[in-house]
């Protein structure tokens, strides 16, 4: 699927943003999810599933090997995977999404087999798939390059004691869900543990699997001889959209109000936007950011400047540090933003610099802000979802018009954004040109 780079958001900035912002069910757990439907011949109803361009892809990856997909309404479908063939999936439409490596543990486990292209997915700097050909060959997958295609073949899976050479998010979502159908029970060590993981375990003990460890970095999963059950499923809100609409509530000058925030996810994401002077209220009705408090930084003890850095969970989210650069922007006082995960995902700074920011990037991983800066409207391209999210974010409170090129990107992570935030008092207008 080609989109049009012409696809703009015209936005007008230093409008007030005030009211009531409705979180949507998480992209990083609906995707492994709607995978996840591969491992029965019984009905999967999903709800809170969010209508965006990843999940569209991955509803139309499963489409492609023969899953049915009835829409039920608005944020709810129902999948029925009795008929598939691994052999029939569609190789353009993989490379569209870097979450259709999702797909290997299922088919694999499930049919002894799976052939996909290398996945696509935002250009963050290098995302290895090492690890999820270490734990699927550890429980006895083959897993080779043959041509320009990743191949997949066992005669059976066997549950194993598997160590993660890194906490991968998705790897340990594929050694999941392969090993709820290998022979014998399978622990996995140095397991991610964020909130979408949670999700895909919680869904998969509500199909019959037998999983414990949730929540932590090693889980057991005993594996099952026969396909697992049929089950209805509510997605949980979205940790990384909430953490996203949290910092920029806090710079758009308004009160803004997010209900349904799941209990676990606040403070992780609070342990970095604290240090930039945001601050929430919370009762058990909404999180309240209140954009009208002057943001200061936090200094270290001694006075020494803070940094803001990101860790596997319970620690702040890589996917929330492009939004940090742009708090700190407006917050009075100097931070080092410091991601440790991809050495590409800081690059889109210049084009906050372009704007006025007081940035200077150290390397790859790191920069220096100083703040508050007066950002002025420019023409940007959005380079990531995340990044596409921090872009918009600076256009809101950056006087004068802003044009923000290659929405699409955006778009991937976040549903109906345009007409949420005009709901809120944003002037954002949708053109191609």
């Amino acid at each position: 699927m080609n989109l049009p780079l012409s696809d703009v958001y015209v936005v007008e900035g230093r409008n007030s943003l005030s009211g009531i912002l409705q979180p949507c069910g998480s992209k990083n757990a609906a995707l492994p999810i709607l995978a996840a439907s591969l491992l029965t011949d019984s009905d999967v109803t999903l709800h809170n599933v969010p209508d965006i361009r990843d999940v569209r892809s991955m509803i139309s990856l499963l489409v492609s090997v023969g899953v049915s997909v009835t829409r039920l309404g608005s944020g709810s479908i129902r999948l029925n995977a009795s008929s598939i063939n691994p052999d029939s999936i569609d190789s353009s439409a993989c490379k569209e999404i870097r979450a259709s490596i999702l797909l290997a543990g299922p088919l694999v486990a499930r049919t002894g087999r799976a052939k996909l292209p290398p996945p696509g997915g935002d250009i963050i700097g290098r995302r290895r798939l090492d690890t999820h050909f270490l734990a699927l060959e550890q429980m006895g997958a083959d897993v080779r390059f043959e041509g320009n295609m990743l191949s997949f073949s066992t005669d059976g899976l066997a549950g194993k004691s598997i160590f993660l050479d890194e906490p991968s998010v998705t790897a340990t979502e594929n050694a999941i869900m392969a090993a709820a159908l290998a022979d014998g029970d399978t622990v996995i060590y140095n397991a991610a543990c964020e909130p979408n993981v949670q999700d895909l375990a919680n869904m998969l003990v509500s199909m019959g699997s037998r999983i414990t460890g949730i929540g932590t970095n090693r889980m057991f999963i005993a594996g099952s001889d026969t396909l697992l059950c049929g089950t209805e499923h509510t997605i949980t809100p979205d940790h990384i959209e909430i953490g996203s609409f949290i910092g920029l509530a806090a710079c758009c000058g308004g009160v803004i109000r997010i209900p349904d925030i799941p209990s676990n996810i606040l403070k992780p994401i609070m342990n970095g936007f604290s240090k930039l002077g945001i601050t929430v209220e919370s009762d058990t009705e909404y999180l309240t950011i209140d954009g009208r408090r002057e943001l200061v930084v936090q200094p270290d003890r001694g006075g020494s400047i803070p940094t803001v850095y990101d860790s596997p969970w319970p620690g702040f989210s890589p996917d929330l540090t492009s939004t940090a650069v742009v708090v700190a922007t407006q917050a009075k006082g100097t931070t080092l933003i410091f991601e440790k995960m991809f050495e590409s995902r800081l690059f889109f700074v210049d084009k906050l610099v372009a704007m006025g920011a007081g940035i200077i990037q150290c390397d790859p991983h790191r920069v220096v802000v100083s703040g508050p800066s007066k950002l002025h409207g420019t023409d940007v391209i959005s380079p990531d979802i995340r990044a596409g999210m921090a872009l918009l974010t600076a256009s809101l409170c950056a006087s004068g018009t802003s044009i923000i090129r290659n929405v699409h990107q955006i778009e991937r992570g976040y549903e109906n954004l345009v007409e949420r935030l005009n709901n809120l008092g944003a002037r954002i207008t949708r053109e191609s040109c």
